[in-house]
């Protein structure tokens, strides 16, 4: 994979999110020509800070709800492949701000999908929504590409939207043999080192191991499609091979998510990473770990949400390479370290590590 994007030139939205710096690791591990458009970090220990990876990147910072912005920036970068990681990614916040949410998610998206179309050097580009894109029916199987787009809060049909505004583009831009190849990438629940956005399991643990404080967990029941960030980023990085290779084949939408046995609900996931986070760090040893804060009356959440990845797996030749207790157990190893080591080299040991042993063809 890496002769696909070595000397490359890659713009990525969202740089500085969670995703988007592993992104942005693997890529400069992969010899590309980096450039990032993004909002500021929200914390001084985001992976993105930590590792530094912004001083190896053009590194823009901007609102993508600015079309002038986004504008300025491709035409200045001239980018040949582009992934859109950008968005506003958190339910509860969906519900604190649904305008700024619809405007970043929807709008956003749309400012970047009109600026491919102004930008004749892009070759192919991965827009990235979300598992919750689905008009959510509690189903016990996982949703299809085919399915319905939903969302019964206003972040889950922000994403709804955006893969509409995609589709939309797509059959009218997007449709000649020259024109730019684009596909949507939805993923499940992600999870890895250098995650401190408030509202997610992770984060929340290391915070309350490190404050020594039981954890409040508000869905404990709630089913969801657990993975490493660096599944589903190797499945983007895949599809934007094939969109090189053949675009009218691979320009549409795609889910990337865990085996079905990785699919637990969040207390089971809590007791695990409480398990592993003992192994790795000691502080945690003595933790009391977590409790059910459960409340009917709070914001609606998905009870159960899956996908199925049988399109991905036997069209793309992509298939999930960690179970469950690899991924929490890489999880835990990098909270455990990232204090006291190279942020950078930890990343580049991890995503090393996964492609030698799980992925040789990445």
């Amino acid at each position: 994979m890496s002769l696909h994007f070595r000397n490359k030139r890659i713009l990525i939205t969202g740089h500085t999110g969670f995703k988007g710096a592993w992104l942005s690791i693997w890529l400069d591990m992969l010899d590309a020509r980096l450039s990032g458009l993004s909002l500021d970090p929200r914390t001084a220990r985001d992976v993105f800070v930590l590792s530094g990876i912004g001083e190896r990147m053009h590194d823009h910072r901007g609102d993508i709800r600015d079309l002038d912005t986004v504008l300025r920036v491709f035409a200045e970068e001239q980018p040949e492949i582009v992934f859109h990681l950008a968005a506003q990614p958190l339910v509860l916040e969906g519900y604190a701000d649904p305008v700024g949410t619809f405007a970043t998610n929807t709008q956003g998206t749309a400012h970047v999908l009109e600026a491919i179309r102004r930008t004749p050097s892009v070759r192919a580009a991965v827009l990235v929504t979300t598992d919750k894109c689905y008009e959510n029916r509690e189903w016990v199987y996982g949703y299809r590409e085919n399915d319905p787009m939903g969302g019964h809060d206003p972040y889950s049909a922000s994403k709804g939207a955006a893969e509409l505004v995609i589709s939309a583009y797509r059959r009218s831009f997007f449709s000649g043999a020259d024109s730019p190849a684009i596909a949507s990438a939805r993923a499940g629940n992600v999870i890895g080192g250098g995650d401190w956005s408030d509202y997610r399991l992770v984060p929340d643990i290391v915070r309350a191991i490190e404050s020594g404080q039981v954890l409040d967990i508000r869905s404990p029941k709630a089913v969801r499609p657990w993975q490493h960030v660096i599944e589903p980023l190797g499945g983007y990085l895949l599809l934007a091979q094939k969109l090189l290779e053949q675009p009218s084949r691979y320009s549409e939408a795609w889910n990337f998510g865990p085996l079905p046995q990785s699919v637990y609900p969040v207390g089971k996931i809590a007791d695990a990473f409480f398990r592993h986070f003992r192994e790795h760090a000691p502080q945690a040893r003595n933790h009391p770990g977590w409790r059910d804060t459960s409340n009917p009356d709070q914001p609606h959440e998905a009870g159960l949400l899956m996908l199925d990845i049988s399109k991905a797996m036997q069209v793309l030749g992509w298939t999930p390479a960690l179970d469950f207790d690899q991924t929490v157990s890489i999880t835990a190893d990098w909270y455990a370290r990232y204090d006291s080591e190279d942020v950078l080299a930890l990343c580049r040991s991890q995503i090393a590590e996964y492609m030698e042993k799980n992925r040789p063809s990445v």
